[in-house]
C-alpha cells in the first residue's frame, strides 16, 4: 500500500512538471509568430536573403533563433542569449550565412527581422530552409524554399549524313541547374526527338538531344528552363547535290584559277606568334603552357590579320597544316576572315560571328570534330584533320567555304552578312609544333578530277557534305 501511494505520488509530480513545461511553451499564437517570404530564384554563385521575423513587432536578441535543414541539432545559423552559437554550424555553409534584412526598411533583429543572407550559393543550397525561433514563453517556425538557376552554354550542334538523304542532326548543352528542357522543331511544327540527360558531381545537369530528319530541312534545337527564355540554335540544311557542284568547281581548278590569291601576313610584331615569310607558328611550340597571358586557351592573342581586304568579288587561298617531317597535321588552329582592322589580344575577348569573326577551328583536345564561330558555336564531324585547307569567299554573296584539298572534299560552308572589308585570318593555335603555311604558289596542290561522274569522286562519308547553315 505504502508503495502504491508512492508510486502514484510520482507520477503526479511528473505530470506536474511537464504540465508546468507545456505552460511555458504556451502555443505561439499566444507570444510570437514566424512569418517568412518566398525569396526570388537566385543565381549559382549569387547572394540571396530568406526572410523570416516574428510578429507581433519586438527585439529578437534576447530570443534563440536557429536556420536549419531538417536537423534541429545542426543548425547552418545558431543565435542564443545575444550571441552566435558557431560550433553548432554546418560545416558547408561556414563564412557564407549572416543575418540579413526582409527589406529596406527593416531595423533588424532590433525589429524582430531574423532573415538569413546566404552568399556564394551552389546547386546544394536548394530546397527548404527551416526558420525557428524560441523565447522563454514559447516557439514558432517556418519554411522557406530556395529556388537556385543556373543557365548552361549555348546549344553545340553537329550533324552526319545518313542514307536516302537523312541527316541525323544532334545538339547538345551542358552546366544547368535544375534539369533543362530540350524541345525540337522544323519547319512543319515539333519534333519527337531522342534526349538524354546527365548529371555531373557538382549537381549541373547536362542535355543531348538527337533527330533523324530529310536533308533539306530546316531545324531548330531550344534548351532552357519553362518560363524562362530558352537558349535557340537554328539552321538550314542544304541540298547534297548543290554542295557537291560546289565541291566539283573547285576540283577541276575553276575557283582556283580564276580566284586565287596570295596572301600577306600582317602583325608581325606580336610577341607570342613566330611569323616568317607565308609561315607562322605560335612562340612556344614545344611548351604547351608557355607565357601566354590567356593560359592554355586559345584566342585572339595569337591571330595574326591577312592582306588585302576584300570588299567584292570572289576569292581563293589555301593553307598548308602539315609540316613533311611531322607525322600528323595540325591539331590548334584558326582559319577564315575578320572585318575588324586590328585583331583585339585582350584575353577575355571571345570572337564569333557576331563581333566580326568567321573562322573554322580545330582542337587539341577534341578528336574528330571542327568547329565554325558561329554562336552558337558549330561542330563539324570529321574523319581525319585536314592537311591542306582551301578558303572560299565570295563577298558579294556573303559566302565562306573550307574544303579539305587532299580529299577533295567540302568541310564547310556558311552564310553571313558583312560588311566593309574582310581579311583573311589565321591563327597557329597552341604547343603545336607543325607550321601553319600559306601556299602562294600559282599552281596550287589540287587533285583534278578525271571522270564526270560525281559519285566516284565526291566522298559521301561524314567529312565530305556539310552544308550551309544559316544561323539566327
Amino acid at each position: 500500500m505504502h508503495k502504491t501511494c508512492l508510486r502514484c505520488s510520482l507520477t503526479f509530480i511528473l505530470s506536474l512538471k511537464i504540465f508546468l513545461k507545456l505552460e511555458n511553451s504556451v502555443s505561439v499564437s499566444d507570444s510570437l509568430v514566424v512569418v517568412v517570404g518566398s525569396p526570388p530564384a537566385v543565381p549559382r554563385g549569387g547572394s540571396t536573403t530568406l526572410p523570416c521575423w516574428i510578429t507581433p513587432p519586438q527585439s529578437a536578441e534576447p530570443l534563440e533563433v536557429r536556420w536549419h535543414r531538417g536537423d534541429f541539432d545542426s543548425p547552418i545559423l545558431h543565435y542564443q542569449e545575444n550571441k552566435f552559437v558557431d560550433t553548432s554550424k554546418e560545416a558547408s555553409y561556414v563564412g557564407r550565412v549572416s543575418f540579413g534584412s526582409k527589406d529596406a526598411a527593416s531595423g533588424g533583429l532590433k525589429t524582430g527581422d531574423v532573415s538569413l543572407k546566404l552568399t556564394n550559393v551552389t546547386v546544394g543550397d536548394a530546397g527548404s530552409y527551416l526558420c525557428y525561433v524560441s523565447s522563454d514563453r514559447g516557439f514558432d517556425s517556418a519554411t522557406v524554399s530556395l529556388s537556385v538557376i543556373e543557365t548552361g552554354n549555348n546549344p553545340l550542334l553537329s550533324m552526319v549524313w545518313k542514307e536516302n538523304s537523312m541527316v541525323n542532326v544532334s545538339c547538345e548543352s551542358e552546366g544547368w541547374y535544375p534539369r533543362p528542357v530540350m524541345r525540337w522543331s522544323d519547319q512543319e511544327g515539333s519534333l519527337a526527338a531522342n534526349v538524354s540527360h546527365r548529371e555531373d558531381p557538382s549537381g549541373l545537369h547536362s542535355v543531348r538531344g538527337w533527330v533523324l530528319v530529310p536533308s533539306n530541312s530546316q531545324v531548330s534545337c531550344s534548351v532552357g528552363h519553362n518560363n524562362e527564355e530558352p537558349k535557340v540554335a537554328r539552321f538550314n540544311l542544304g541540298d547534297p547535290h548543290l554542295t557537291a557542284t560546289m565541291v566539283m568547281l573547285v576540283l577541276y581548278g575553276i575557283v582556283t584559277s580564276v580566284f586565287q590569291v596570295n596572301v600577306t601576313l600582317e602583325d608581325r610584331k606580336n610577341q607570342y606568334v613566330k611569323v616568317s615569310g607565308t609561315k607562322l607558328r605560335d612562340a612556344n611550340p614545344c611548351d604547351f603552357s608557355g607565357d601566354f597571358p590567356d593560359g592554355q586557351k586559345v584566342t585572339c592573342v595569337t591571330a595574326v590579320k591577312g592582306t588585302p581586304g576584300f570588299s567584292s568579288g570572289q576569292h581563293y587561298w589555301e593553307v598548308s597544316l602539315k609540316h613533311p617531317n611531322l607525322p600528323d597535321p595540325k591539331r590548334s588552329w584558326w582559319l577564315g576572315v575578320t572585318s575588324a582592322s586590328e585583331i583585339p589580344h585582350e584575353a577575355d575577348f571571345s570572337p564569333n560571328t557576331s563581333n566580326g569573326f568567321w573562322f573554322l577551328s580545330s582542337s587539341r583536345d577534341v578528336e574528330n570534330k571542327l568547329q565554325i564561330s558561329t554562336e552558337p558555336q558549330f561542330s563539324l564531324p570529321v574523319h581525319d584533320r585536314p592537311c591542306t585547307v582551301g578558303v572560299y569567299l565570295n563577298r558579294d554573296s556573303g559566302e565562306l567555304s573550307f574544303y579539305n584539298v587532299e580529299k577533295k572534299c567540302l568541310i564547310g560552308s556558311l552564310t553571313a552578312a558583312f560588311t566593309g572589308e574582310v581579311f583573311p585570318l589565321f591563327n597557329p593555335g597552341k604547343g603545336d609544333p607543325s607550321v601553319m603555311e600559306i601556299l602562294t604558289r600559282i599552281s596550287l596542290h589540287m587533285i583534278l578530277v578525271t571522270t564526270p561522274d560525281t559519285t566516284d569522286t565526291i566522298h559521301t562519308d561524314t567529312s565530305s557534305l556539310i552544308y550551309s547553315l544559316l544561323w539566327i
